[in-house]
């Protein structure tokens, strides 16, 4: 036998061998897709793919190395592809019109995701609750305007968990129908909200401003309305779904205006190794110093508190819930401690989530 066919038996005796390797990875990755389906993940986990590839190729000869992280790459694309299909009847919930930046959001965490546009908070939340929706992408906290309160209230009184936190960064565009020119604009709508934060831009223009519902709703009306000169401000992709042009990108005048949206979904809120934060509510007993109480056992336990916040419950006049994020792993025998020791000195307590790091889309 000569080197070339012996060589040849050689790989296509690997190559039977990998193929029933293949099946059984893709056969887990149905479970994965299925796991990030129930808990309101999506596909790609650039941190999982980064920390298994750096892992693995340790094992290979150096000369090797960048060959096998090439081939590792590509078996990893091929699963992700898969579990996308898989999940590709996903029923996503946000609230607002298609365009709108929830929406937005929504397409950029679940790419294959079908969305489902709610006419408030509340119809977002209860669709996932009621299971016609896997889960809810809802916004928390804006850097400008703060807490999202409505969304807060639901989140205490409801039955939901929060799978992740998305940062959204709020870029705003001019847009109109395909070939106004700058020059044929005489008036521009969007939300006050919006108007408000591209106003030094639209200064300059002089044009004619007037409000609309929403980003998303003015941009709809004026592809209906066929007007050449008005323009409406709103986000970049929101231009291709009502089939508009851009004629000039990021026109807010702040480059850190950015929403933390919360993925909502009905899989409980279980700790696990790899988490990184967590958020929890808590009602404190009506005592003196049952706040410090509950803030000295988080702390004790070597949790980092990021934020501590206060809402009325609604419940009776003067009474408080609080909600709070935190930096760390509950799972670890100190995170289970600290839980027990909470809701010793509280009346409620809640982990409403616990997970990886929050990533900026």
């Amino acid at each position: 036998m000569d080197k070339l066919t012996k060589a040849r038996e050689i790989i296509d005796e690997v190559d039977a061998r990998m193929a029933e390797l293949f099946v059984r990875r893709m056969e887990a990755a149905e479970l994965i897709a299925a796991y990030k389906k129930e808990q309101g993940l999506p596909v790609e986990d650039k941190a999982r793919e980064a920390e298994m590839t750096g892992r693995l190729a340790v094992h290979v000869p150096a000369a090797l190395r960048p060959y096998y992280k090439g081939f590792l790459a590509s078996v990893i694309g091929e699963s992700k592809k898969y579990q996308t299909l898989l999940m590709q009847t996903t029923r996503t919930a946000f609230c607002g019109a298609e365009g709108a930046f929830a929406h937005i959001a929504a397409r950029r965490i679940f790419p294959s995701c079908v969305t489902v546009p709610c006419p408030d908070f509340a119809s977002a939340y209860r669709a996932v609750e009621t299971g016609d929706c896997s889960c809810a992408v809802l916004p928390i906290e804006n850097s400008f305007a703060g807490d999202v309160g409505a969304v807060m209230d639901l989140a205490y009184r409801g039955s939901l968990s929060i799978g992740g936190i998305w940062h959204l960064p709020l870029d705003q565009s001019l847009l109109a129908l395909p070939g106004t020119r700058m020059e044929d604009i005489r008036e521009v709508r969007s939300h006050p909200q919006a108007l408000s934060q591209c106003m030094p831009f639209l200064k300059k223009k002089g044009w004619r401003l007037s409000e609309a519902a929403s980003t998303a709703s003015a941009a709809r009306e004026l592809a209906a309305s066929g007007r050449t000169d008005t323009a409406v401000i709103a986000a970049r992709e929101t231009a291709e779904l009502y089939g508009l042009c851009v004629l000039a990108d990021r026109i807010n005048e702040s480059r850190t205006n950015t929403t933390r949206f919360a993925v909502f979904t009905r899989a409980p809120a279980v700790p696990r190794p790899q988490d990184k934060h967590f958020v929890l509510m808590f009602n404190t007993k009506n005592r003196p110093g049952a706040l410090g109480d509950a803030i000295s056992v988080i702390s004790g336990h070597d949790f980092n508190l990021k934020c501590l916040k206060s809402h009325p419950t609604g419940e009776e006049n003067w009474a408080y819930y609080f909600y709070t994020e935190g930096d760390g792993d509950l799972s670890t025998p100190a995170g289970q401690q600290m839980l027990t020791a909470l809701s010793r000195v509280c009346d409620k307590v809640k982990l409403l989530g616990s997970f990886g790091e929050e990533i900026t889309l």
